[in-house]
């Protein structure tokens, strides 16, 4: 039996980006760290929050990459020559991505009590009917 998917579907036209965005989804690798929430909060927006305990504003960067919101850290080097006994609190550098829908935009970005807060919208598009005349030959 054949499997139909979004670019061998005859009725799904023009979809081929979305399969790639999904499979790059699939592949992200993002291990589980730093964890995150995405909530909605109204019915066009979201919020992902971040915890970064320990990161500060300096340590993070957000950028937008080919419909992929990509937040990564790097803490600095610590040259306060400490010792310690018992390091629990995660200081390695990270990267996680989120794939993006066509018309979503990424608004503010909060660091607020080692969370990292990122707002997102998303536009509805207009219903646009087109009607196609038809040409006698």
């Amino acid at each position: 039996m054949t499997r139909l998917t979004l670019s061998t579907n005859p009725n799904m036209l023009g979809f081929e980006h979305l399969e790639r965005l999904l499979e790059r989804a699939s592949k992200n690798g993002n291990e589980g760290y730093p964890p995150f929430n995405i909530e909605q909060t109204s019915e066009t927006s979201f919020r992902i929050t971040l915890a970064l305990a320990g990161f500060e504003e300096d340590d993070v960067f957000i950028t937008v990459e080919d419909k992929q919101l990509v937040v990564r850290g790097r803490h600095k080097e610590d040259e306060g020559g400490r010792i310690y006994l018992h390091r629990g609190i995660a200081a390695r550098q990270f990267q996680r991505s989120f794939v993006l829908a066509e018309g979503v935009d990424v608004g503010q970005a909060i660091m607020e009590n080692g969370l990292l807060h990122i707002d997102l919208t998303q536009s509805v598009p207009e219903t646009i009917i087109k009607k196609i005349k038809i040409k006698r030959v």
